[in-house]
């Protein structure tokens, strides 16, 4: 595999800042691709995951990015639940970049689609028992016993006379040992660890201030530089005139690259002064018209005509020419930026023999791939140096790897270490964006107040094409990304239609936090709420007895209505909405209580969320995670909108793309079912339904549809 990193023992210990601390257990990564192949299929090597210090301290190397998620945690309390370990004694590295480390998902070495727990629930937890299994041979072997006579506990081996020996003094004899091919794993009832509210192991750097994210990046020599790039994207510059920018104290350079003009100095400030005072005449190109009243036009006109079939169930059109009641309605989302705290930036260290990246990233095999084809270097001679990300959403695991690109181009123009910082203006203005969604909806209810047909026609652009997924995740022109959440509808009807039409306005699209289910969850789950209102019925209960065969979502919606207190009195003033949704393998139910004033302004007083996302591994990150995703939902729901004229991104800053600040956070309730099946995700399942929760909240309030979002005061405004 192209992605594979040949790693000695020495650079892998000094990679993980564990030198002289003890022993690796047969930690070996592969260098071949036959032997790549082979690493990724069980028995894992577990020292690829852990060392074991002579003094018992376990280091755990960690697959994913920690952006405020957890893995670091739980992928750390799935090793240490098998290996039986001293929890107090954990510590976590991020781990370098080879194959044995690919989410077995995607293929790749990288995180996102609320995969973590969901492709490591088994494996991390055979890595754990295996070292284990290890360590109990070994001990067995010097006291002449059998194995089974042995048991761990605490760091320890110990056996049936009260002899034990200490993880540490027998960690090197262990580490001659095969893998086990046979791992046999804990009941759950035997676990200690697992399902248990763990503090996180990130907390105190994070507390006490000794975290580093990739902004805090410092390395002897290193440059500072900021990218001027065109107005409008895939712009080229004419003309350039930089003499007052290298008269600006501190600049050491001015040049283009492919994205723009870098502006390079001994600091940020000077950089970023240099580059206000550049002269740049660019023609804008073909996107120079882009407009989203335009796009948003010819979206509607698209919605009239049938797309591309995705789900087709029964006779959809002949089943609503037939209902007694026809309902028809359309629904807009706009682009979205995923304005993540940290701004991106990306340090590097171009040499002749091998290239070092430090940066905040969900994608390291793509990143390590995209910078060898840029320098002609190999792939094994690029070292990602994973730091904390200071939020991700998506954005830092660009399918082109943009931001590590341009620190790679002007790394090649300096040829020494540099970092390039995008101010929140260069991300905002020229980043990429959730797409623009359009959605025209039909039904047919029969006289009963029965649902008889179901039609959902998206109009989008496709995420996927153009990257490296494009083969994997669009069948039959259909980018499967587009419809998730409506291909899948769970609602017993007997007719049902879900097409698609993707056109191409030229925007940059990435996926963006819960990718498709942002705006199939606003769709479906407020159309399902407007046909409760048509067929006479209860939203609660209309959810309830079209779910009969979904016992997950029922479970979720029984348990959020009860909690909330559905159907109960509610303080004046108030409305009551809720919805409900599944998606990576988790079923979420959100319960939104909310005021609207006189001036159309909307405050969400208390939200209500049920969640059952299988075996549980830390209830307190699920419930951080259900809280963080309202939050971020709520953002969008609220505020958020990029909108565009003349090929121009209008938003700049938080000051015109507000996010939610802690005086409007609403009192939050996370309710987590108790389930034995394997795990879903978590990192995403929370804003799908919260958009809909709220604004189905503001029907029963006030009696107005809201159907585009952000919500607009001035259409509820009495």
């Amino acid at each position: 595999m192209n992605g594979t990193v040949r790693v000695s023992r020495r650079d892998f210990l000094k990679l993980g800042g564990v030198a002289g601390a003890g022993l690796l257990l047969g930690f070996r990564l592969p260098v071949r691709e036959a032997e790549a192949a082979e690493e990724q299929k069980p028995p894992y090597p577990p020292n690829a995951f852990l060392h074991i210090g002579q003094d018992s301290g376990v280091t755990i190397f960690v697959n994913k990015s920690e952006m405020g998620q957890g893995p670091y945690t739980a992928v750390a309390m799935l090793i240490a639940e098998e290996l039986e370990c001293d929890w107090n004694r954990v510590r976590v590295q991020p781990a370098p970049v080879a194959a044995v480390y690919n989410n077995p998902m995607s293929g790749m070495q990288m995180t996102g689609g609320s995969t973590t727990i969901r492709t490591e629930w088994v494996r991390m937890r055979e890595v754990g028992a295996a070292a284990r299994m290890m360590l109990i041979e070994a001990a067995a072997q010097n006291w002449k016993v059998s194995p089974a006579t042995c048991h761990a506990e605490n760091g320890k081996v110990v056996g049936r006379h009260g002899a034990w020996v200490s993880f540490g003094e027998i960690a090197e004899q262990a580490s001659l040992l095969e893998v086990p091919a046979q791992v046999p794993l804990k009941d759950p009832s035997r676990f200690r660890l697992l399902g248990k509210p763990v503090p996180r192991l990130d907390t105190p750097a994070k507390v006490n201030g000794v975290a580093l994210f990739g902004i805090d990046t410092q390395m002897p020599g290193m440059l500072v530089a900021v990218v001027e790039r065109p107005p409008v994207y895939g712009g080229k510059m004419r003309r350039l005139e930089a003499t007052r920018a290298r008269a600006v104290p501190g600049v050491t350079a001015v040049f283009q690259i492919p994205q723009g003009v870098a502006v390079v100095a001994r600091d940020f400030w000077a950089a970023k002064r240099g580059r206000d005072v550049l002269e740049v005449e660019w023609d804008d190109g073909p996107r120079a018209g882009l407009s989203t009243a335009a796009m948003r036009q010819h979206y509607r006109e698209l919605a009239q005509a049938p797309g591309l079939v995705a789900r087709r169930d029964g006779d959809p059109e002949g089943a609503l020419n037939g209902a007694g009641k026809q309902v028809t309605v359309e629904y807009e989302l706009p682009y979205l930026a995923h304005a993540d705290m940290e701004p991106l930036n990306c340090a590097v260290d171009l040499r002749a023999d091998g290239c070092d990246v430090w940066v905040g990233t969900q994608a390291q095999t793509g990143n390590q791939l995209a910078v060898a084809r840029l320098t002609g270097l190999k792939p094994e001679q690029i070292r990602i140096h994973t730091a904390f990300l200071g939020g991700g959403f998506g954005r830092r695991g660009n399918p082109h790897s943009d931001f590590v690109v341009i620190a790679t181009q002007v790394a090649l123009g300096v040829r020494r270490p540099v970092k390039v910082i995008w101010t929140r203006e260069d991300d905002m203005k020229g980043g990429y964006y959730r797409p623009l969604w359009h959605a025209r909806m039909s039904a047919g209810l029969d006289e009963g107040g029965k649902v008889v047909s179901w039609q959902h026609r998206i109009v989008g652009q496709s995420i996927m094409k153009g990257t490296s997924n494009e083969k994997r995740r669009i069948k039959n022109g259909i980018d499967l990304s587009s419809v998730e959440g409506a291909k899948e509808l769970p609602y017993e009807i007997p007719n049902v239609l879900v097409d698609l039409h993707s056109p191409e306005p030229g925007m940059p699209v990435q996926w963006w936090r819960s990718v498709g289910h942002s705006h199939t969850g606003f769709e479906v789950e407020s159309f399902i709420d407007e046909l409760a209102h048509h067929a006479g019925k209860d939203p609660y209960r209309f959810r309830h007895d079209l779910l009969a065969r979904h016992p997950r979502h029922r479970g979720v919606l029984d348990l959020a209505a009860e909690k909330a207190g559905w159907g109960g009195k509610l303080a004046a003033g108030r409305g009551r909405g809720i919805a409900v949704f599944e998606s990576y393998g988790s079923y979420v139910c959100e319960v939104a209580e909310v005021s609207v004033d006189r001036t159309g302004f909307v405050r969400v007083h208390r939200v209500v969320c049920a969640v059952d996302c299988g075996h549980t591994v830390n209830p307190g990150i699920i419930a951080a995670q259900m809280e963080g995703g309202i939050a971020f939902g709520l953002t969008a729901a609220l505020y958020g909108m990029i909108s565009v004229e003349n090929g121009r991104v209008l938003q700049e800053n938080f000051n015109d793309y507000p996010v939610l600040r802690m005086d409007m956070m609403p009192e939050v309730e996370v309710h987590i079912v108790k389930r034995s099946e394997k795990p879903g995700g978590i990192g995403e399942t929370a804003v799908p339904p919260i958009a809909p929760a709220v604004t189905n909240a503001i029907f029963q309030l006030t009696g107005k549809r809201v159907r585009r979002l952000p919500i607009d005061p001035t259409f509820l405004k009495s």
